[in-house]
């Protein structure tokens, strides 16, 4: 949509001085209609938005080729992302662009209340998204579920303490980091919540009717992110995915001596009981004096060559079952291959390093749009936006519909994989 005819109450410029053609106050020098102005921003930001496209497209890329070259470990880790946690931020995301585009439809109608309103909305679906994913980065930084180079996770110990963390070769500091994460990153938008209603009660009491009608609605979004921070935690903590899943995880990992790769989720469960005590099955036929303290050696997340090892010999021993070749018969067939423990530091750092990069740069662009939107709903306090003038609000419409886009792409290809 672009802007109509000035109208003659807006024609003079911003320092009051009539010029030699009609210039109103929002229309900046170098345009000569508010028309050209609009243009030319809906040219700028849609270029902005190319480039935002080649550069999460190369992310995009990344994934699809570590995901081809070693889909199971994709598979197997995606069990650790809470597919309801993520969900919930889908539905947040989807409902903030449905505020979004009725706040640039405000803007043209001169609606001024309710553009406000719409702008809140959105901001306040942006921190509730924030405040979930805190959920989400803290416990799995607690449990080691870390980048290539920092993972550290061991099904036998799912929740370490500060002091094991550091036998992981982390500092202390470190350590205490990611044991209490969760605060580190409540702790600004606490210090924002706690400015805004210093400002709401400042403004309160002086009387300032901009000021409060600014921060009234500031402070409901900066709650907001606690709001999300106590439904990520609810989410979290119970049902079958998330901290449950986490725990289930461990204990069959434990179990299974580390061969923590099967799908919980899809097998059968006659099946599974099936498979378990065939293991153990083959655990008992192994032979050797010393398989007592290879098992106990393997149960160390670490040891994945002594994992495959054992694997090996359970696979080779259940193809046996029993029979005896005779002296210098052949043995058709054999192990071909061994299922791969997808939680070694190795394998699943490469996992934890896209999900962190995509996800983490996803939620720096939700903090940009936080800023911007911000600015939007000062400005529609103040009453700058209207039929003429709302290329701002359509702009920073566009740049929150693809953020919402990315992470609709997001969600499927990191939480829906299993």
């Amino acid at each position: 949509m672009s802007t109509i005819d000035v109208a003659p109450e807006n024609a003079h410029d911003a320092h009051g001085h009539d010029h030699d053609h009609d210039h109103p106050s929002f229309l900046a020098h170098h345009f000569d209609t508010p028309e050209q102005q609009f243009d030319s921003g809906k040219l700028g930001i849609w270029l902005f938005l190319v480039t935002e496209v080649l550069f999460f497209s190369g992310m995009f890329c990344a994934y699809a080729i570590f995901r081809n070259l070693k889909p199971e470990v994709f598979e197997g880790n995606s069990q650790f992302l809470n597919t309801k946690l993520g969900a919930i931020n889908t539905g947040v995301l989807l409902f903030s662009s449905l505020t979004m585009a009725w706040a640039v439809r405000c803007s043209q109608t001169e609606e001024y209340k309710k553009l406000t309103g719409m702008l809140a909305a959105t901001l306040s679906c942006a921190m509730i998204f924030l405040g979930v994913k805190s959920i989400e980065y803290s416990h799995k930084w607690g449990m080691g579920l870390l980048p290539a180079g920092s993972f550290f996770y061991d099904p036998a110990n799912p929740h370490p303490t500060a002091a094991q963390i550091t036998s992981y070769g982390f500092s202390e500091n470190v350590a205490f980091f990611l044991q209490n994460s969760l605060y580190f990153l409540c702790a600004p938008f606490l210090m924002v919540l706690i400015g805004v209603v210093i400002w709401l009660v400042v403004a309160t009491i002086q009387g300032n009717k901009f000021q409060k009608a600014c921060a009234l609605p500031l402070a409901v979004v900066s709650l907001c992110f606690f709001v999300g921070v106590g439904l990520g935690m609810i989410l979290e903590s119970g049902g079958s995915e998330g901290h449950g899943a986490d725990h289930a995880m461990a204990d069959h990992a434990m179990v299974d001596g580390g061969h923590a790769s099967h799908d919980h989720g899809d097998h059968d469960h006659a099946v599974g009981e099936h498979s378990h005590d065939e293991a153990h099955a083959s655990e008992e036929a192994l032979a050797g004096g010393d398989l007592s303290i290879r098992q106990r050696l393997a149960s160390d997340a670490t040891n994945s060559g002594l994992q495959s090892e054992l694997e090996a010999r359970r696979q080779q021993t259940a193809m046996a079952s029993g029979a005896v070749v005779a002296q210098g018969g052949q043995v058709e067939g054999g192990i071909t291959s061994a299922t791969e423990n997808v939680f070694t530091p190795r394998t699943a750092g490469v996992f934890f390093s896209i999900y962190y990069c995509m996800t983490g740069v996803h939620a720096i662009h939700i903090l940009g749009g936080i800023g911007v939107l911000v600015w939007l709903l000062i400005r529609s306090v103040r009453n700058d936006f209207n039929r003429q003038y709302f290329g701002p609000v359509d702009y920073v419409g566009l740049y929150w519909h693809l953020v919402d886009l990315i992470w609709i792409y997001l969600f499927p290809l990191l939480y829906l994989i299993r």
